[in-house]
């Protein structure tokens, strides 16, 4: 069977198919980017927040309008020959769009780009021509180049390259129809428009790109403070699961030696116990659970949870003299005779003179701190106040910016038990945190 060699005509037909597909798809491409605008049509610094700087770029188009407007009618009527009548429309077409190019310059561009192609025929037949520039007289270059740069601070690259390859094909097209008359604004009108796109185009990228850090940033800073959020929610859950722990123990205790230590107990009741101290025993085995999760890796790597019994107001004598060691002097005040106050607020308090001394000893050391722990009438809350002044001038702060774990932690501390917390800076450079306790913690839903 003989196979029948390609013919040179069949090679070009389908050369030219595929030559004519792509110049299809490149004009439907061109048609595209040209006719479909890059945003829904926001003015030129639209989101800034101060008002004469809003208005700024329609006051530029504005003034730019208005001095090209009589100039472009009387370059017309004057120099080229035009009648009153079509030199004024096209004067009105080349400039008064320059408004519309604040907020929607690929629309303006239509209209002024018809209106400068419009002009170049016109003057082509006027009849003063002569020696002019042609097809683009100096005023039409000067509006052309504003609608550049207000395209180019809008659009996006695609446009702006095929706004650039329309300009530069109607220049040449009118340079090869009349060679003799072209006078090199062609070549004029192409460069520079080339260079205001380049220009604005590099700008309006640059202010994108700042503007998705700054986005980043603030994502960055939401996501941070949220991690410090939970990381202190985590924290307190496990400090207060062994206060909680301690209850269950203690109920699981009775319960169990309850029939052992009440003589005459009903049968009906030694099963109810035996129910509450299965029921104690596996809620707790639950709760190790829960511990096991919210327990960082790193503190099962150093032996697994801490064994020693969770702080209260008894050991803050303790925590001042490490605090003092440490150079910052505190004066410390305890209430006259013991509080009894439940395993929450006991800790909560504990924990929120802790956070404010380290904060003395990382942003203010060596300044004189106060420590008062008072407790009001019967019913009234715990007062929790540490108040250091201002730091000695020869000290440099350990930490110039925290990370906000210490105040975190104090919030979530005070909103566990129904507290009040007030912090902020003194007049003369110090620091005052002031929290005020429920005697004994209520229950509370923090969703």
């Amino acid at each position: 069977m003989k196979t029948t060699p390609p013919r040179p005509a069949d090679d070009f037909h389908r050369l030219r198919s595929r030559l004519l597909r792509a110049g299809r798809q490149g004009l439907r491409t061109l048609a595209e980017d040209l006719g479909r605008p890059a945003g829904p049509g926001a003015p030129l610094f639209g989101q800034v927040q101060n008002r004469w700087l809003r208005l700024l770029p329609y006051a530029v188009a504005f003034c730019f309008m208005v001095s090209l407007l009589p100039s472009t009618v009387n370059v017309l009527v004057n120099d080229y020959g035009l009648s009153g009548g079509p030199a004024g429309t096209l004067a009105i077409a080349q400039t008064v769009p320059l408004l519309l190019a604040v907020a929607r310059p690929l629309q303006a561009w239509w209209v002024i780009f018809t209106a400068d192609v419009a002009g170049g025929i016109a003057l082509g037949f006027a009849p003063g021509l002569g020696d002019q520039a042609w097809p683009w007289p100096p005023t039409v270059i000067v509006g052309y180049l504003v609608l550049m740069l207000a395209l180019s601070l809008h659009e996006r690259r695609r446009t702006l390259v095929a706004v650039w390859g329309a300009t530069g094909a109607v220049s040449v097209f009118f340079e090869m129809v009349r060679p003799n008359h072209g006078s090199g604004t062609w070549v004029l009108m192409f460069t520079l428009s080339g260079v205001v796109l380049l220009v604005g185009g590099a700008l309006r990228e640059r202010g994108a790109a700042q503007r998705k850090l700054i986005e980043q940033e603030n994502i960055s800073e939401a996501e941070r403070a949220m991690r410090t959020l939970l990381e202190e929610r985590t924290r307190i859950a496990r400090e207060l699961h062994d206060v909680v722990a301690h209850h269950m123990s203690v109920i699981t205790v009775q319960a169990d030696s309850a029939p052992y230590r009440i003589s005459g107990i009903p049968q009906a009741a030694q099963e109810e116990f035996s129910t509450i101290a299965a029921t104690a025993r596996e809620s707790l085995a639950e709760m190790r659970r829960l511990l096991g999760v919210l327990r960082s890796e790193e503190t099962e790597r150093h032996g697994g949870p801490e064994k020693a019994p969770q702080p209260g107001l008894a050991q803050l004598p303790k925590l001042v003299e490490g605090t003092v060691r440490a150079g910052v002097p505190v004066d410390l005040a305890l209430p006259d005779e013991p509080v009894a106050l439940s395993p929450a607020v006991d800790l909560s308090a504990y924990r929120i003179v802790q956070e404010a001394l380290a904060n003395v000893v990382r942003h203010a050391p060596g300044a004189h701190t106060r420590v008062s722990v008072t407790a009001g009438e019967e019913g009234a809350p715990l007062t929790v106040l540490v108040v250091n002044s201002a730091p000695p001038r020869p000290a440099a702060p350990l930490e110039t910016s925290g990370t906000g774990h210490g105040l975190v932690g104090m919030r979530e501390r005070v909103r566990l038990v129904d507290g009040t917390l007030d912090t902020g800076p003194l007049p003369d450079g110090g620091f005052r945190v002031a929290a005020q306790l429920p005697i004994t913690a209520k229950d509370h839903n923090p969703a």
